[in-house]
């Protein structure tokens, strides 16, 4: 992401300004009210995933946000945004509705518009941008400044996933960003018609979209589970095998392909991990569901070019040799960067 404005960066009797101009020129044409006494401090950032706009708001001086008829009127994109607290409290209001949203719980509002956006104490916000065209769920339009629930349904993998993406945003492939843009949308339109009891009205592509993604989140969820396998994929999601089947088709994969490729993928991640450089390999197989430590053996060579042991030394001799300025070794063949999962 870029930074937009640090505060520590910019000169006592400029900040409020310098902070005031590039919040409008990033989210928009905007009233921002604070008190130009206290003192200011935070950081702005901004990126892109895909066509969604990406932002990461950070600051302990209390600020209150308003679109007005008179704003709107001077123009503005036509988007929906959607506000996620990672930490503190804000309270969005739009529509004579208000949503009090305290960490890890967001809303929807309309820029186009007005509404009011305030914050009392220090916060760090994620703030996702959705070109309205990419929203294909009437009933959002009724539902913004209403808090989204995310301890069960769709509000439960929409919140951590939009978290992770405001983190690492910067690190997708342009490729994967535009999946992933597709994806956070879906998630969050769902998320919305559920809240609505209308979770039908999203259109057929993306409930399979949304199906795939719970699929393979409860696939995540169970690696390390020696149970694992379709059937019981397929039971938990309440659908037939010849069903699930069909879904992972369309991806060029079978589940059980997909349940081995995780396994793989996460082990992968733990034997290049320093803090792990005591663990023994078997016992980071057996903990992702992996406990034949010949045929794990077997697999990891063939998915990724060498044996767990030696693609494990090969990964701690370049973190020395990083930390050292030394020369970087080639990743073993077949060791590209994980999937967005971990």
């Amino acid at each position: 992401m870029a930074v937009l404005i640090r505060t520590d960066d910019v000169a006592a009797t400029r900040r409020t300004d310098a902070w005031l101009s590039v919040i409008c020129d990033t989210l928009g044409p905007l009233d921002v009210r604070m008190n130009r006494d206290a003192p200011l401090e935070g950081e702005i950032h901004s990126g892109r995933l895909g066509s969604v706009g990406v932002g990461r708001i950070r600051t302990s001086t209390p600020h209150s946000v308003h679109r007005t008829r008179g704003l709107i009127r001077g123009g503005g994109p036509e988007l929906y945004r959607v506000v996620l607290v990672m930490s503190g409290q804000v309270v969005v209001s739009q529509d004579d509705r208000q949503a009090r949203l305290g960490q890890g719980e967001f809303a929807v509002y309309d820029f186009a518009r007005p509404y009011d956006l305030a914050y009392n104490s220090g916060v760090h916000l994620a703030v996702f941008s959705l070109p309205r065209d990419m929203v294909h769920v009437e009933s959002i339009g009724r539902l913004t400044a209403v808090p989204i629930p995310t301890g069960d349904g769709t509000g439960a993998l929409a919140a951590p996933l939009m978290r992770r993406v405001a983190t690492d945003v910067e690190s997708y492939q342009p490729a994967s960003a535009a999946r992933l843009s597709t994806v956070v949308t879906d998630l969050i339109g769902t998320a919305v018609a559920e809240h609505a009891g209308r979770a039908a009205e999203a259109p057929e592509e993306s409930q399979t979209r949304m199906l795939l993604f719970r699929v393979h989140a409860f696939i995540e969820d169970h690696l390390g589970d020696l149970s694992l396998a379709p059937a019981t994929v397929a039971a938990a999601h309440h659908l037939s095998l010849r069903h699930l089947h069909r879904l992972f088709a369309t991806q060029d994969t079978t589940v059980s392909a997909w349940i081995r490729h995780r396994r793989l993928e996460r082990c992968r991640r733990d034997l290049a991990d320093p803090a792990l450089h005591d663990t023994p390999v078997a016992a980071i197989a057996a903990r992702w569901g992996l406990p034949d430590s010949a045929h794990f053996s077997r697999l990891f060579r063939a998915a990724y070019g060498l044996p767990p042991s030696e693609y494990r030394r090969a990964r701690l001799l370049r973190g020395t040799d990083r930390q050292a300025g030394g020369t970087q070794m080639q990743a073993p063949a077949g060791a590209s960067g994980p999937s967005w999962w971990t």
